[in-house]
This record gives structure tokens, C-alpha cells and sequence, in this order.
């Protein structure tokens, strides 16, 4: 494997290239981006080696596509239609039904690998990548037997070298746990901040009064909106689902409140104190 093209050079494409550069500085990495100066900034910062085109696709040997869902769903027929019959793409999008849909009949679906590796800051554009970010991540695979069998073992073995554990769903179970565990905590973080800022019209009291819990509460509201509304939007039937059970468990809390029942209060917090054994060793 000697070229490789990153389609959205910033957290996850540059952070990829961060690892691979460092396990294979051979390997020519080649990079498309809409954002000129992203390309700029990521040549800059050692992140690619120089930029690239769609229609340069056909040289790749690898194309690891990090853009916005709803972008990927568009741009992704048209990659497959420009790489050649040796190539592999992946992709890293958080929904994955809506994607792996819009190339189903394609004639180089078998060229198409769909992943979403479960690593991320709040952080968006070049300067964000981190070399190590996957480490000891989940990267979750969808359709595999729908991708030739030769580029799944070599995505594994890119995947295992970078620190990757695999998990195999398929895309409607996928989209459905990680609007759970990934998209309900965004809308948490946003709504918290909002609530507050609406409430704490002077920002100076906010910054004086805030502790590490609400910093780390709210943390994911510094995410990029340009990412997320399209997340949102694909995946809106399970996240209205899950905001039903949140706006629910909300409603029950305020009418323990309302009704001076902190025993049940305190019995709710002791039985979700079991989070920790679930999550134990989880950064």
C-alpha cells in the first residue's frame, strides 16, 4: 500500500494519518478537503504530503472518507465510481444505515468497507488530530460480508496496528445504540449550555461560578454543529426515541422533587451509581 487519500483532513482524518505516518512513513498520504486552508494547515502540521483531487482517486490504494454524514452519503457513490477495482474505502461517519443505503446496488460496493470507529474530542480542523486517538477505542463495522474479502483483512490490519477492537452490527442496530451512548449525550451537553447561557445572561458569572462538573458536562457543546445536525437529521427516528425516554426520566425526577420524594431520589441515584461497573476501564 504506498498511497493513501484522506477525504476531510480534520479530528478523524487527520488523526488517522497521525498514526499511519508514524507506522508506515513510506506511505505517501494524499488529501482532499472543500476548506483549502484546512489542506494548507494540515500540509503544514505534517498531516498529508500533499493535496489531491476526485479525480486523482483512481491512484489510491486506500480512501478513508471523514466528512460530515449527509456529505458522505452524497459523495460516496462517486468515490467508489473513481477508485479502481484493487482499491478500499472506508468511511467513519456515526450513522451508518443512511450510508451504507446509498450505495447498496453500487457496482464497487464491494470496494466499500463501512466503519465508525468510537474515538473523538470536541474539537474539529487539523490542529485537532491526536496521534493515538483510537487506541484502545471500538470501531464498529457494518455489512462486512458485503465488502470483498481481501480489503476487510486489509482495513484489520490497518484497524489492529492503530490499537482498534472490532465490533461487527448491522447498520440499524448500530445507529440505533449509538443514539444511546453517543448522539443523547451531544443534545445533553447543547441543551445544558443553552439552559445555562439563557439563564446566565452575564458571562462572567458563568466562568466564576463553573466547576469541573459542569466543564465536563458540557464539554461536547464545543462540538461542530456542521457535524452533528447532520447526524441528527439521518438518525432522527432513534433519537427521537431516545429523548422520549430522557424527557420521561426527566419528568420523573421534577415530580420526585415536587413531591419531596428524595428517598425515591436517592434509591434512582444509587441503582444508576451501577454505571460505573458497566463502564469501568473506559476512558
Amino acid at each position: 500500500m504506498k498511497h493513501i487519500y484522506i477525504i476531510g483532513v480534520g479530528l478523524i482524518g487527520g488523526s488517522i494519518s497521525k498514526d499511519i505516518k508514524k507506522l508506515n512513513p513510506e506511505i505517501t498520504i494524499h488529501g482532499i478537503d472543500k476548506n483549502d486552508s484546512h489542506l494548507e494547515e494540515a500540509i503544514s502540521l505534517n498531516l498529508i504530503d500533499e493535496k489531491a483531487t476526485f479525480e486523482d482517486l483512481y491512484k489510491a490504494d486506500l480512501v478513508i472518507v471523514s466528512i460530515p454524514v449527509d456529505a458522505t452519503e452524497i459523495l460516496l457513490p462517486s468515490i467508489l465510481d473513481n477508485v479502481s477495482d484493487d482499491a478500499l474505502v472506508i468511511d467513519s461517519g456515526s450513522t451508518k444505515a443512511s450510508i451504507c443505503k446509498a450505495v447498496e446496488n453500487h457496482p464497487k460496493r464491494r470496494n466499500f468497507l463501512a466503519t465508525h470507529p468510537i474515538a473523538g474530542t470536541e474539537f474539529s480542523g487539523p490542529k485537532a488530530a491526536i496521534e493515538g486517538l483510537f487506541e484502545n477505542k471500538t470501531n464498529i463495522i457494518c455489512e462486512v460480508e458485503k465488502t470483498a474479502f481481501k480489503l476487510h483483512e486489509r482495513a484489520l490490519t490497518i484497524f489492529k496496528i492503530m490499537g482498534m477492537n472490532i465490533r461487527y452490527m448491522n447498520p440499524e442496530a448500530h445507529d440505533k445504540h449509538i443514539a444511546y451512548v453517543s448522539h443523547l449525550s451531544h443534545i445533553s451537553a447543547f441543551m445544558l449550555g443553552k439552559t445555562v447561557i439563557e439563564k446566565e445572561k452575564n458571562e462572567r458569572d458563568i466562568f466564576d461560578l463553573a466547576g469541573s462538573g459542569f466543564a465536563s458536562t458540557v464539554r461536547l457543546a464545543k462540538s461542530s454543529p456542521n457535524m452533528w445536525t447532520p447526524i441528527f437529521k439521518q438518525n432522527k427516528t432513534n433519537v427521537i426515541e431516545t429523548l422520549d425516554e430522557y424527557i420521561s426520566n426527566l419528568t420523573k425526577f421534577k415530580e420526585y422533587m415536587e413531591a419531596d420524594k428524595f428517598d425515591d431520589i436517592f434509591n434512582d441515584m444509587e441503582n444508576i451509581n451501577h454505571i460505573k461497573d458497566i463502564l469501568n476501564g473506559i476512558a
